[in-house]
């Protein structure tokens, strides 16, 4: 049994390359898709801090703070990522860990009526992981990459990998969307279980690979009728066709070569940060070490634990601000003078240090109710202003690209607006 792609939404996109020229801070950075002011602004800003500027110093340099998924690369890697461990089975867990790791801190109420099963019934963590372990069970046994014989393509015809694969997928979409996200973020991370950092970053600059030559496109999953199981036929859907930014390429390399730290900050696993931030291949050459990311418990061996890293804050929403002042702060002795995002879980960093000059916000058109809608709202009503904080990016979800205004068009739109 073939599993069938459905992309609602084909569209045909161009392959960015991973790679690109940074050019001197002399030159500025090139024009690209950038809104125009943005990009002046922030060369203003590299301009007025970095070498060769008054009171600049190599050994109390200035330090920027990107987030990573959506902001400097379009999609989320490790969206991504979970896509591609699930589509080759690429997994370090025995069916009982990834039990353990499916179930960890998910209450047992049921998801929100929008992830009722086909029959319209609910749907809760009870009825959904049994099915999938049953189905990773046979996977485990009969999969050569894991504990079996039979080659990947073999199994794929079994009803077992695509219920797997879709209801596992389902999970994630159901957990996210019905609960917090101190709940929400950690738990796709409890899936790398078993693995080690070589593994899990060998699995993310493959998923990067992938990735790049997808489409962007919406694509939807539905598990197959004839295995049912607990929880009933589901279906779920998402974008695909992550693209490296070849903009925020050249604004890492700008800050570096003017003598700015740069830092990621990112709710993504640490490891999978790590890799596609640093492989020289994928263009933004950060060094592994200036990633603050979502942290897990290992044991002796360094094989990654379902479990949260003790003493650590999520990197996520206010987790986020309290990272930065616990490593970077407390480093330097100062806030980041230039930071990157574009969620509510970037909000809290955008706002709390009084060293911030300037913030991009990478447009999504975001709940004007939130801190980051507000923060797009004040980009709006101050666009031109020298002395705003806030610059608003515009995106084509189309394309992958950023466009040369605060506009952002939405997949499948063909007209783009400032604010939702």
């Amino acid at each position: 049994m073939q599993r069938r792609l459905v992309l609602l939404t084909p569209l045909a996109t161009a392959l960015v390359a991973a790679g690109c020229a940074s050019l001197s801070t002399a030159r500025g950075l090139s024009p690209g898709h950038w809104d125009a002011f943005n990009r002046a602004q922030i060369e203003g800003l590299i301009a007025s801090l970095g070498k060769g500027s008054p009171g600049y110093t190599a050994a109390k340099p200035p330090y920027v703070v990107f987030d990573w998924d959506n902001t400097s690369v379009f999609l989320d890697i490790e969206e991504a990522s979970l896509i591609y461990q699930l589509e080759n089975l690429v997994f370090g867990a025995t069916p009982a860990q990834l039990e353990v790791a499916l179930r960890k801190n998910i209450p047992k109420k049921d998801f929100l009526p929008a992830h009722n099963n086909a029959a319209g019934k609910p749907v809760n963590i009870d009825l959904l992981v049994p099915d999938i372990v049953a189905s990773y069970t046979w996977l485990y046994r009969n999969y050569s990459g894991l504990k079996g014989s039979q080659p990947l393509a073999a199994v794929k015809l079994s009803p077992h990998y695509i219920a797997f694969t879709t209801k596992v997928r389902y999970l994630y979409e159901a957990i996210g969307d019905t609960f917090d996200h101190d709940t929400a973020y950690p738990w796709v991370t409890y899936l790398f279980v078993g693995m080690t950092e070589a593994q899990v970053r060998k699995l993310t600059a493959e998923t990067v690979a992938w990735q790049l030559k997808e489409p962007v496109a919406k694509v939807k999953w539905t598990s197959p009728t004839a295995l049912p199981g607990q929880a009933g036929v589901v279906s779920v859907s998402w974008k695909n066709g992550l693209r490296l930014q070849p903009e925020m390429q050249e604004l890492y390399a700008a800050f570096r070569n003017a003598g700015f730290d740069v830092w990621v900050c990112s709710a993504s696993f640490v490891d999978v940060i790590k890799e596609i931030s640093s492989n020289p291949a994928f263009g933004y050459n950060n060094p592994p070490e200036r990633v603050l990311a979502m942290e897990l418990e290992r044991d002796a061996n360094g094989v990654i634990q379902p479990e949260f890293r003790r003493g650590y804050d999520q990197t996520q929403g206010p987790g986020k601000t309290r990272n930065i002042q616990r490593f970077l702060v407390s480093k330097y002795g100062y806030g980041p003078c230039f930071i990157a995002g574009d969620s509510e879980g970037d909000q809290n960093m955008m706002a709390d240090f009084a060293d911030t000059k300037k913030v991009l916000i990478v447009n999504r058109l975001r709940d004007p109710k939130t801190d980051i809608g507000k923060f797009s709202a004040m980009a709006v009503q101050n666009y031109g202003k020298a002395d705003t904080r806030y610059l608003l990016q515009g995106r084509d979800d189309n394309t992958g690209r950023w466009v040369a205004s605060q506009l952002h068009t939405p997949l499948g739109a063909t007209q783009g607006k400032a604010l939702k």
